[in-house]
């Protein structure tokens, strides 16, 4: 019978993934797309489907395992005719098919299979063992059985998966297996070691802290329970984490806006044809990037004891959705018009709210703006997106009386709130890209200098 290799196939910009995950084993039966196992880099995880259909003979990784384009994963056994394999082969293993959010989904990329000619005695080669990986910060031991988005939830939370009893079909750890435990571990009806060393830092037992209050609400008055949204949940960890990773310091100003918005009306009046609605925060983001190029320690990120100094312009801008708040990034805003960053902010924003964006939309960023100008308020403090080092909040612009030296005059301001790294700048470094943004924006024409 025909013997099928099973390669890695093109998984993009990613070398050595390590193997986290062994979702088949000699014997089993798989389905064309079945996926056979999981690998993840620092940046995603993203399991590998099989592209033809057959019974596993031979499995040529291991966990641990370092696997790059064109490795051998398996040695599939054609499949039989239907009535035979429907009597021999082994169900498949079940996989999890759950969709993850667009921030941490990988697409399982088509995988090249090659057939090969069966040796003349094929020996048989026992499942191979697995053996724990050698990286420090990749998983050890046997690995407990869950998709690649409860492992990244888990680790976000701080939970360690090993002591997470599952739920799902054959044991598998879904995510209210990791929500149960966390909330255990807060209640205190959990104090393993591993619980105590890695329990979520919420409840500040991990900063020495006080134990968080517990208290009965239903005490008081009517209450209602209601769970918190996917992407609010993996945000909220990521969010927690920079707030207590980073020295956060902000810095507000103002800046006179009044003759550029009279110029993007006049624009938007220009082009009502072409169907792109030009706003301030295309500016914003032409006015951010000229503040980079003067100011290269904010397009930056601290690596160790190095700086790493990008030579690129991407920015992000935070986008509110029905199902929370989320960051597509404009690539290479430097070389890009006012049109064409407002044609793909529309498209990006419009896949943002349709659930739509992938992991390439929202990677990459140097520099974020998180604008609240369409609601309200005054100033605030955004939390800085690791592993950048700046952060610029706008709020809602409104016309004040300024001193023009002679006499009062209507002017319209914008407010802007930029948070920083105090680790990779300073106080001076703040103030100067602060006052210099609002020179961009209260005179454009400070773009082309």
């Amino acid at each position: 019978m025909a013997l099928i290799e099973v390669r890695v196939p093109d998984i993009g910009d990613f070398k050595d993934v390590a193997v986290i995950e062994l979702l088949v084993k000699p014997g089993d039966a798989v389905r064309v797309e079945q996926s056979l196992l999981t690998v993840e880099s620092d940046k995603a995880s993203m399991e590998i489907p099989s592209a033809a259909a057959g019974v596993v003979k031979e499995l040529k990784v291991k966990l641990g395992d370092k696997v790059n384009i064109g490795d051998l994963i398996c040695v599939l056994e054609a499949a039989a005719a239907p009535e035979t394999a429907a009597a021999s082969a082994t169900p498949p293993a079940q996989v999890n098919t759950q969709a993850e959010p667009p921030s941490v989904r990988a697409e399982p990329p088509s995988v090249r299979a090659e057939p090969v000619e069966a040796p003349a005695n094929p020996a048989r080669v026992p499942p191979t063992a697995a053996l724990p990986p050698h990286e420090p910060g990749q998983p050890s031991g046997n690995l407990p059985h869950a998709s690649p988005s409860v492992r990244k939830f888990a680790r976000e939370l701080g939970v360690p998966l090993e002591e997470v009893k599952g739920t799902g079909p054959k044991d598998r750890i879904t995510q209210e297996d990791v929500e149960a435990f966390t909330k255990a571990v807060m209640r205190g009806e959990l104090s393993t070691k591993s619980a105590t060393a890695k329990a979520p830092a919420g409840g500040g037992a991990a900063l020495g802290l006080l134990p968080w209050p517990k208290v009965d609400f239903a005490e008081f008055g009517p209450i209602l329970r209601q769970d918190m949204g996917r992407i609010k949940k993996i945000s909220g960890a990521n969010l927690h984490r920079n707030w207590v990773m980073i020295p956060h310091v902000t810095n507000h100003d103002d800046a006179d806006i009044t003759e550029l918005e009279a110029f993007r009306v006049l624009l938007n009046k220009e082009n009502e044809k072409s169907g792109i609605k030009i706003t301030m925060l295309a500016f914003l983001i032409k006015a951010c990037v000229a503040a980079l190029q003067k100011f290269p320690e904010f397009n930056s990120s601290l690596d160790g004891e190095q700086l790493v100094l990008k030579q690129y312009f991407n920015v992000a801008f935070a986008a509110d959705t029905p199902k929370g708040l989320m960051v597509p990034v404009i690539k290479n805003a430097d070389k890009k018009g006012i049109l064409q960053i407002s044609q793909e902010m529309g498209e990006l924003a419009k896949k943002a709210r349709e659930g739509k964006l992938g992991p390439a939309d929202m990677q990459g960023a140097c520099f974020t703006i998180s604008s609240l100008g369409g609601i309200g308020g005054r100033y605030f403090t955004p939390i800085i997106n690791a592993p950048e080092v700046a952060i610029l909040g706008v709020c809602k612009s409104q016309t004040e009386p300024v001193w023009d030296g002679k006499q009062f005059q209507p002017r319209l301001m914008l407010p802007l709130s930029l948070s920083w790294d105090h680790r990779v700048i300073d106080g001076a470094s703040a103030a100067r890209f602060n006052a210099y943004l609002a020179s961009v924006l209260a005179d454009f024409r400070r773009t082309m200098l």
